[in-house]
């Protein structure tokens, strides 16, 4: 057994980790903000840079996926702040805190995420491509630096850049489904953008070999080997569904309602896990309707 502290342990992802290391007798410490409620509970303030380092003790790994939603809301300049300090301040909280430990943990997972290259066009890119331009690529540039404290430390450090993760229980992907089972489904704006996707089971099982891979750290993406296009996306999800595809969103319409978001729903990020297949991980889901399907 081991003992494993998520920060995060309530949202898409997290939630799901804890289940798949629980069913296997790991026991996890779940980072929460409120006043703990149970011997597994650990309690912290990302935006006060305070964690009961008392429940870190012990832990021989600790996964940090804390962080607002980056499509929960519109965005504006409070929400912004928002997406940037709950990770980074969460991270420096979390790394620094790790770093002070008598014995810190083996492993550090923190998430980043695929915005970090920005708009990519056409082009694939894997973990050696520099950062993009923009207010994700910014954030996550903030976020990853973030873990200095812990790397500085010797801890071994890791940055899971995730893509979308293909789910109807959470996240961005979820927001699909009932859009296409009710027939209103379609391509968004010319459809030609790339999109980096990971199924849910193989975000989850991804993590949990990331954690084991003694040899693996810094950036590593966590997506699927072969990005889709929107229009591929969109054919995928009629089919599996047996819906019509019929309803475009064209650009225009999407800066309407999105805002500054809409740059991003709207780009293109063709990113590859380079880095994961070279440590050995094999993919249940590697095809994009097998995920949706698997969703």
């Amino acid at each position: 057994m081991t003992r494993i502290a998520v920060a995060g342990a309530s949202g898409l992802i997290g939630s799901a980790l804890v289940r798949s290391l629980t069913a296997d007798g790991h026991e996890v410490r779940r980072l929460v903000r409120r006043a703990p409620r149970a011997a597994d509970e650990i309690r912290w303030d990302p935006t006060k840079g305070e964690v009961d380092t008392g429940g870190l003790t012990g832990c021989e790994a600790v996964v940090n996926l804390a962080g607002a939603g980056v499509g929960d809301h519109r965005w504006t300049d409070a929400y912004k702040r928002e997406i940037r300090d709950s990770r980074v301040l969460g991270t420096t909280t979390l790394a620094e805190a790790l770093a002070a430990l008598p014995t810190p943990p083996r492993v550090f997972l923190n998430g980043s995420a695929v915005g970090y290259y920005g708009c990519t066009g056409g082009r694939a890119v894997d973990e050696s491509a520099p950062a993009g331009e923009g207010f994700l690529p910014s954030v996550c540039v903030a976020w990853e630096a973030a873990t200095a404290p812990a790397h500085q430390a010797g801890i071994r450090t890791v940055l899971a850049r995730t893509g979308l993760v293909v789910s109807r229980s959470g996240g961005a992907w979820a927001k699909l489904f009932p859009l296409f089972k009710a027939g209103l489904g379609g391509r968004l704006g010319d459809g030609r953008q790339y999109w980096s996707y990971i199924a849910l089971h193989d975000h989850v099982a991804a993590l949990r070999h990331l954690l084991d891979s003694e040899d693996v750290s810094g950036p590593v993406n966590l997506t699927a080997p072969h990005p889709a296009t929107n229009r591929e996306v969109t054919a995928a999800m009629a089919r599996v569904l047996h819906r019509p595809a019929l309803v475009p969103a064209p650009a225009v319409a999407l800066r309407l309602v999105l805002g500054e978001m809409a740059g991003d729903v709207l780009g293109s990020t063709r990113a590859v896990p380079a880095r994961l297949l070279e440590s050995g991980f094999t993919f249940a889901f590697p095809d994009l309707e097998q995920a949706i399907r698997a969703a």
